[in-house]
């Protein structure tokens, strides 16, 4: 399944730049009912394997094509709290999922994997209905493909219905404007576009900050929650492991209420280095006093504390690796960064259990210590190079990098392109009102001659 991840996130380039971000979730729902079907009916080895490489598939476009959706549709002032309301969804997922594997846990035989397997099919239908009827293509991918009157037509669907007319053309001027530059800046080969000059530091910055999940040690936490709460001497470890996936959702809700409020550095500062004291105190606390009902209670605790703050943060680590590069290579740029993220998140899960199995290095909680110093390395790295862009247009972000401006310089940056579009959309307001004027100046002229002329025939 990781490897069908892997692969889809580098096709989804290739495949949005010519069929655009919607066909991208519905061809998703459509791998994902055939791997399913599979599952559900196979048991041969074989197609279980093929059909989990097609699931993988399904999942790595779910993940990619609706977080580049949900960078090119939503307001710029609430892109931050619709990623926090993605991953909320995620976690409830998650939690839906572990309660129908508790619920089911006692079957005999195929149902036992049948009945949580089904649940497949109930997400992604629910998905291709909604697109369907609310969802239009993304404005912005449509203005890539020079399609304009329908990147309007999408832009006001996407927009409240009272939205001030000289608001909305502000923004699709700048849309219009700033695709129209890249389109002109950049050449047919997207990949090789990447490495080159201002998007160099802007493809370099999207992985970076994408690969932060693999980096703070997420993917072991997750996948071996259960089993340190068995070494916690916890009784019911997969209950317990439900519970902490619950804090999770907990932490992405929290973040609802700061998002709008707080710069996008900061929460990561926070959260990253939240989450790499979560991995150092249990480590303390095994080396000190290993195996003992004490350090079992630390254990658990603080993997209920780096679940908050991981999931608090998580959305925003990928709102800004989407949001750091430019319309035109978003989907070729994010779809890599995803891959190798996937590939990090691989190996931290593959390695794991040669550090804690007691058969191997034995290390337990104490590879905590390894997370530690790589979160401390995100936090420098975030202090020092990721460019704030709370409540900023996807074009000013643009304007920003090709200003060559240093990270610290993007918060207080006056962008002088959105001064421009706003003029041009004033501008064309004033112009058509003047006319408007024009006209009706000369209807009420020649009301008077016609009133002058009757008034003249009746004398």
């Amino acid at each position: 399944m990781t490897i069908g991840t892997f692969i889809s996130s580098l096709m989804v380039g290739p495949f949005s730049a010519k069929f655009g971000r919607r066909h991208g979730l519905w061809a998703a729902a459509v791998l994902n009912y055939i791997a399913t079907a599979i599952q559900l009916g196979t048991t041969s080895k074989a197609a279980l394997y093929i059909s989990r490489l097609i699931l993988g598939i399904s999942v790595g476009w779910f993940l990619t094509f609706a977080q580049l959706y949900v960078h090119e549709a939503a307001p710029a002032h609430l892109r931050g709290i619709v990623f926090a309301v993605y991953q909320s969804m995620l976690s409830i997922g998650s939690i839906v999922g572990a309660a129908v594997d508790y619920g089911t846990h006692d079957f005999d035989g195929r149902r036992a994997y049948q009945v949580p397997l089904a649940i497949f099919f109930v997400a992604p239908t629910l998905q291709a209905v909604l697109m369907f009827f609310f969802a239009p293509e993304s404005p912005r991918w449509l203005m890539v493909q020079r399609k304009e009157h329908a990147a309007e037509a999408s832009l006001r669907k996407l927009r409240n219905s009272n939205i001030d007319e000289l608001e909305f053309q502000a923004e699709f001027n700048e849309i219009r404007q700033s695709t129209r530059e890249q389109l002109e800046q950049n050449k047919k080969y997207l990949f090789l576009e990447m490495w080159r000059g201002t998007n160099l530091r802007r493809t370099l910055l999207s992985i970076a900050v994408v690969c932060f999940h693999a980096a703070n040690g997420s993917s072991w936490i997750n996948i071996y929650t259960t089993y340190f709460l068995q070494i916690a001497g916890v009784k019911k470890p997969f209950e317990y492991s439900v519970l902490v996936t619950c804090t999770g959702l907990l932490g992405v809700i929290f973040s609802f209420f700061f998002v709008r409020l707080i710069d996008r550095r900061t929460v990561m500062l926070v959260g990253v280095v939240a989450c790499g004291i979560c991995q150092l105190v249990p480590a303390i606390a095994w080396t000190k006093d290993p195996g003992s009902e004490n350090t079992g209670r630390v254990v658990v605790g603080f993997i209920a504390l780096f679940t908050f703050f991981y999931v608090a943060y998580a959305p925003y680590a990928w709102l800004l690796g989407g949001e750091y590069v430019n319309n035109q290579m978003r989907a070729f740029t994010f779809g890599f960064a995803t891959a190798l993220n996937f590939l990090g998140n691989w190996l931290g899960t593959f390695t794991a259990p040669y550090f804690i199995n007691p058969a191997k290095l034995a290390w337990g909680p104490q590879y905590g210590y390894i997370w530690f110093g790589s979160n401390m390395i995100v936090a420098v790295f975030t202090w020092f190079f990721l460019p704030e862009t709370r409540d900023r247009t996807l074009e000013e972000i643009h304007e920003m990098f090709e200003a060559k401006l240093p990270a610290r310089a993007f918060k207080n940056y006056v962008c002088v392109g959105v001064e421009g579009y706003a003029a041009e959309a004033m501008g064309k307001d004033l112009s058509m009102r003047k006319e408007a004027g024009a006209a009706a100046h000369v209807e009420e002229l020649r009301d008077r001659d016609q009133e002058a002329a009757n008034n003249k025939s009746q004398a």
